[in-house]
């Protein structure tokens, strides 16, 4: 059963008691399978990990490292808290200062590996991962970019 919860910000309120989160969650719930068919597995890696073709092939050994799950989901649920301070009708007049701290996922400056050959360029969907830019507007580019018409998984895998 997969929780995902993602944290969206602090919520003061003058009283500590009243101190909630703002947040996104889903639970799914299903059953869970090993994949053992070396070419589902394999297929399944290359869906998840990198759609472009600007990374070598995934190697057998690799694929054998790895264990893949895959889940059929029967039920899904999804709950989201964005609302702003709840404070008591009571503690309103009072001179403490009460709002919501927003809490955001972004990222930093691209660092080069110390090892790249001189002159490797840099892939042109790295412009995508500008510093500063919200990790869930990247992910959203990235996924209309690699699966305009269907889910994350949907592109074609590449061979091993």
């Amino acid at each position: 059963m997969p929780d995902r919860r993602h944290f969206n910000g602090l919520v003061l309120a003058r009283s500590s008691f009243v101190h909630p989160a703002n947040y996104r969650s889903a639970m799914c719930f299903g059953t869970a399978h090993i994949l053992n068919d070396p070419a589902e597995k394999a297929a399944a890696l290359i869906a998840v990990t990198d759609r472009s073709t600007t990374r070598r092939p995934i190697t057998p050994q690799e694929i054998k490292a790895t264990t893949v799950i895959t889940m059929q989901i029967d039920e899904a649920s999804a709950k989201i808290r964005a609302d702003g301070v709840g404070d008591a009708e009571s503690d309103l007049a009072l001179p403490i200062w009460a709002g919501v701290i927003p809490v955001q996922t972004t990222l930093g400056p691209i660092t080069d590996s110390p090892h790249l050959p001189p002159g490797t360029p840099r892939p042109a969907n790295i412009a995508a991962y500008a510093t500063g830019t919200p990790l869930d507007a990247v992910l959203s580019a990235m996924h209309a970019a690699y699966a305009p018409d269907g889910p994350a998984l949907a592109t074609p895998p590449r061979s091993p």
